[in-house]
């Protein structure tokens, strides 16, 4: 084995003191929640979490990286954090920093090296967006098409690294305190999936999966990767025009339902057809045309399905509709649950039959009826917490951390907009000829088409 080469000992150096660094800032903030998690478990002390939730903010808020993209997905996971908490770090998302232009210049030159300016027409050297990996810039490339440059932050493998394991000792530490949630396979699903996310030639390879996928909908747009000025840190691809969805919050109710229905269909063509979700609904990871039609942005969390587990998730609607208890077991097992006692099982079903109740009544309606503000689905999600501590807890399986993201992601943007939908028929529309050899069939041209493997 050759020795390491002086570029790439002082690259291994400036890794390690990264994950030295980030360490020692992570565990600074999460030490402070362990020492007040315990002292409220041990010794009785009453701690403010609202206001402790609020200081672990301010004390995270000056770094990017991943824990406020795993606080969105948390949040979807009823009570896997406090949810003081996954309301806090996910407020980090809108204060990431932005790289300035000195730092870009040099980010650009590692990427496509020292010539890079020569390769657009034009490079806005301030960011257009900044988020949690990363930040967009707006290009022009030499044949005249707009560009969108996604550019990595420095160092983010051993961002992600540090704050995966200061996350582990999080939920280790709620999972003692409360115990309804078991969270190890939602660390590892989160792992692996974060892990994706920083390789920005897989994520075109997903764009490219999704244009194809989706190459039937109308008003559903899909960008174009540019292979010549994109790298594993840097995704170039075609700017797509559009604006905030909360910009529509207020439209008339024609448009708001035409959006919902373009947003349904964006999410649940690709699972039922090919067995692929989209795990994170974010608002930033889409724009609306004037139209109504929806731009997806980002596609670095993705997920790829076996087949089985989307016939589960369709037993499992047909369960909640016939109120059959062996087929959700079924369901359930297909979906990765395991040891299900009968007790569990119901108060599972309490989920599952809130997630599914819009899809059950043949007639327009708004996603959530009788809602009384706040997050989607947030009383159900406390009562089936509470039932499952009194129970002993539940172990989620990785499966279930992006289905219930997307479930419970759309169904807040679909709140938002006040959607009056018929969701009975939409939903039959998408699903209602799954044929599992067919959806196999499908995912495995599709996947080979663009380079992906097989679940």
């Amino acid at each position: 084995m050759k020795p390491p080469t002086k570029k790439e000992k002082a690259k291994s150096e400036s890794s390690l003191g990264g994950r030295v660094k980030r360490y020692a800032q992570v565990t600074r903030a999460v030490g402070g929640l362990a020492a007040k998690l315990a002292g409220e478990r041990v010794f009785g002390l009453t701690m403010d979490r609202p206001q402790h939730a609020a200081q672990l903010r301010t004390a995270l808020g000056g770094l990017k990286g991943p824990l406020m993209k795993v606080a969105q997905i948390l949040s979807t996971v009823p009570d896997a954090l406090p949810g003081e908490y996954v309301t806090e770090l996910a407020h980090l998302q809108s204060n990431a920093p932005r790289m300035g232009p000195a730092f870009v210049r040099r980010r650009m030159a590692a990427e496509l090296g020292p010539d890079w300016p020569k390769r657009f027409r034009h490079f806005a050297i301030e960011a257009a967006a900044a988020a949690s990996l990363g930040q967009v810039h707006r290009a022009t490339h030499p044949d005249g098409r707009v560009l969108a440059c996604k550019l990595q932050y420095p160092d983010m493998d051993s961002v992600v690294a540090a704050d995966l394991a200061q996350l582990r000792v999080i939920m280790a530490l709620f999972r003692s305190y409360d115990g309804a949630i078991d969270g190890r396979d939602i660390h590892a699903e989160l792992t692996e999936r974060l892990g994706e996310e920083l390789d920005y030639e897989r994520e075109a390879r997903h764009m490219r999966l999704y244009a194809l996928m989706l190459a039937g909908e109308e008003g559903i747009f899909v960008p174009e990767p540019v292979a010549e000025l994109s790298t594993r840190r840097l995704l170039s691809m075609t700017w797509l025009e559009g604006r905030p969805l909360l910009a529509f919050a207020e439209a008339p109710q024609a448009f708001r339902n035409k959006l919902a229905h373009h947003m349904f269909r964006a999410w649940y063509v690709p699972f039922y057809s090919y067995g692929v979700i989209h795990g994170d609904p974010h608002l930033g990871n889409y724009t609306v045309t004037p139209e109504g039609g929806v731009n997806l942005l980002d596609f670095g969390c993705i997920r790829v399905f076996p087949v089985p587990f989307v016939q589960g998730v369709i037993d499992l609607y047909r369960a909640v509709a016939a109120g059959d208890r062996d087929l959700a077991v079924s369901a359930y097992e297909r979906w990765g649950f395991k040891g299900l006692k009968r007790e569990v099982i119901e108060v599972l079903n309490l989920w599952a039959s809130f997630l599914y109740a819009p899809l059950l009544e043949d007639r327009p309606r708004l996603i959530q009826e009788n809602a009384q503000g706040g997050a989607y689905g947030r009383e159900v999600a406390a009562k089936v917490h509470a039932e499952l501590r009194r129970l002993g807890g539940v172990r989620p399986p990785r499966e279930f951390v992006l289905m219930d993201r997307a479930a419970i992601g759309l169904g807040s943007v679909f709140l938002h907009l006040k959607a009056e939908i018929n969701w009975h028929r939409l939903f039959h529309d998408v699903a209602g000829a799954f044929d599992a050899k067919a959806t196999a069939k499908r995912q495995k041209d599709a996947l080979r088409r663009v380079g992906l493997s097989h679940p």
